[in-house]
């Protein structure tokens, strides 16, 4: 396995302190007790849900602090669609959208910003101009440069699951058994990351909801997102407005937000995210609240706990 990357064995779950640490650069996440909120801010034509409208770099921005303001923890900036039967950005063009917005947005608030790419060199111009985290679908298989670089920046990482590619993932997907299958993989990328000079405590992980999944895949998962927990790694949930949701509950992708937040807390209650991947902020962290208060109660007889935190030379959120 990897440098100190043991995977915790199931009997063992139950021991496991509910508190962890993500390393971001400078920043140093504390999870585990209410879970983080990262704005997903799409600076694409043709993203499934708000495609085209911060596609202008300035609307993107206004986009990115309206979500801060909202009580975003985190910003997610990308510039390529990867909705099912998407076609690659060539990388100039994918840089030529983030860019700015990322340079702005690490200007202009006192959050971390993570740019969503797959791209060694997008990534590498991104971290430059303020970013802290690389959001990589591939798991940072997608390029080879992308583990080095990552290590050698001290960029946190969310490795995510995903059956074949944009352009294929949904045609046929097949699992003998999705969830196991799915911490398999993550295992392996924890293993070899770690071997490639980055650090375990700077690893998240993403089980790829709606990325090659049909819809029975998509709902085991999120019934037992909390054996992901056997890896020792935060949890980040993408779930937001997607057909997962249209489906069970017949709402457009605009309409789909008491199914998201249904999800996030499930998950959440279940021991199965720590940082939810959200559009509707504002919405989010009110349930984050919500669901920190009534945890609060429940533990009330317990020794207090720290409340999630992120600490850094510039800021506390």
């Amino acid at each position: 396995m990897g440098r100190g990357f043991v995977a915790i064995r199931p009997h063992e779950l139950r021991n496991i302190s509910p508190h962890m640490h993500w390393l971001c650069r400078e920043y140093r996440f504390t999870l585990g007790h209410r879970p983080l909120v990262m704005g997903i801010v799409n600076v694409t034509p043709d993203s499934f849900s708000d495609g085209g409208q911060f596609f202008d770099p300035d609307a993107a921005i206004a986009h990115g602090l309206q979500l801060v303001a909202d009580g975003a923890d985190i910003l997610d900036v990308g510039g390529e669609s990867t909705r099912p039967g998407s076609q690659p950005v060539p990388a100039v063009d994918e840089l030529a959208r983030v860019l700015p917005v990322v340079r702005e947005l690490a200007k202009r608030t006192q959050i971390p910003i993570s740019v969503d790419t797959t791209k060694a060199s997008v990534a590498r111009a991104c971290l430059d101009a303020g970013a802290v985290i690389v959001n990589d679908i591939t798991g940072l298989t997608g390029d080879p440069a992308m583990p080095a670089l990552c290590a050698k920046t001290g960029a946190g990482v969310v490795i995510m699951h995903m059956q074949g590619t944009p352009q294929t993932m949904q045609v046929d997907p097949r699992y003998d058994d999705v969830t196991t299958s799915v911490r398999d993989f993550l295992s392996d990328r924890i293993a070899k990351l770690c071997d490639a000079g980055i650090p375990l405590e700077a690893l998240t992980v993403d089980p790829g909801i709606g990325f090659g999944k049909t819809m029975p895949h998509n709902l085991q998962l999120l019934a037992h997102l909390a054996e992901l927990r056997s890896l020792g790694r935060p949890i980040v949930l993408g779930v937001s407005r997607k057909g997962v949701i249209g489906t069970i509950i017949n709402r457009e992708r605009g309409d789909r937000l008491a199914g998201s937040l249904a999800v996030a807390c499930f998950a959440t209650a279940t021991h199965g995210a720590d940082i939810w991947r959200v559009h509707d902020v504002a919405a989010h962290r009110d349930a984050a609240r919500l669901y920190e208060a009534i945890r609060d109660q429940a533990e009330s007889r317990n020794e207090p706990k720290p409340r999630d935190s992120v600490d850094t030379k510039a800021a506390t959120v």
